[in-house]
C-alpha cells in the first residue's frame, strides 16, 4: 500500500518549505496532497537571510495548486503531515479544520514534520503539545513556550513522531528525518 501525505498551508508560505518537502515525497513514490483553507493558486514566497537585517527578507515566490480545501480532508486518510513555515501559519490556524488535522496526528501519534513558523499552527492544539520538545524559528519560539512545549535550541529536533526544524536551511535533514519516522510508523502498523 502507498503512502499518504499531506502538507497543510496557505498563502505566504515559505516556497522551499513547500516545494521541497512535496517534490521529496513525489520522489519517494508517497501520494502528497497539498490542502489549504481554499483550494486555489497559493502564492508563496521567499525567505532570505541578509547579514545586514537583523529579520529576513521577503519576496513573492512561485505559485503552487492546492488540491483541496481543508473541509475535504479527512487526516484519517494521511500516513503523515507536514506544515510548512512562512506566514501562512499565522492565519492558517485559526481555521477549526486546520486545528483539529493537526490535533488528530498529534493525538494519534502519526509522522508530523513541522518546520519554521508551522509551528504556530501547534500553539492552537495546546493539550497535545504539552511538554513535547520542539524547535522552531527562534522568533516563534515565546508561542511555543506559552503553549507548554519544551522549546529545543537545535536546528533539527524528534521527539517520537514529531519532527521540527528551525528554517528552510534545515529540509535536507528535516526529510530525512521525517521520512525515518515514517518508515517506523509504517513498519509498527504493518
Amino acid at each position: 500500500m502507498s503512502k499518504r501525505v499531506l502538507i497543510l498551508t496557505g498563502d505566504a508560505v515559505e516556497a522551499l518549505e513547500v516545494f521541497y518537502p512535496y517534490y521529496r515525497c513525489l520522489e519517494e513514490d508517497i501520494q502528497c496532497t497539498i490542502a489549504s483553507p481554499v483550494k486555489k493558486k497559493l502564492q508563496t514566497v521567499v525567505h532570505d537571510f541578509l547579514p545586514e537585517m537583523e529579520t529576513f527578507t521577503e519576496k513573492t515566490g512561485y505559485k503552487i495548486d492546492s488540491h483541496a480545501s481543508v473541509d475535504e480532508v479527512d487526516p484519517a486518510d494521511f500516513d503523515g503531515l507536514i506544515i510548512p513555515g512562512g506566514r501562512a501559519p499565522e492565519y492558517i490556524r485559526m481555521n477549526t479544520k486546520v486545528q483539529e488535522i493537526a490535533a488528530h496526528f498529534l493525538k494519534e501519534n502519526k509522522p508530523l514534520g513541522v518546520i519554521c513558523h508551522g509551528q504556530l499552527v501547534l500553539t492552537t492544539v495546546r493539550e497535545y503539545l504539552q511538554d513535547r520538545e520542539v524547535t522552531a524559528y527562534p522568533a516563534c519560539r515565546p508561542e511555543v513556550e506559552a503553549a507548554g512545549a519544551v522549546f529545543v535550541e537545535q536546528t533539527l529536533h524528534v521527539d517520537r513522531n514529531l519532527v521540527t526544524g528551525q528554517a528552510w536551511p534545515d529540509l535536507p535533514k528535516f526529510m530525512k528525518e521525517f521520512f525515518n519516522v515514517l518508515k517506523k510508523a509504517e513498519k509498527v502498523n504493518a
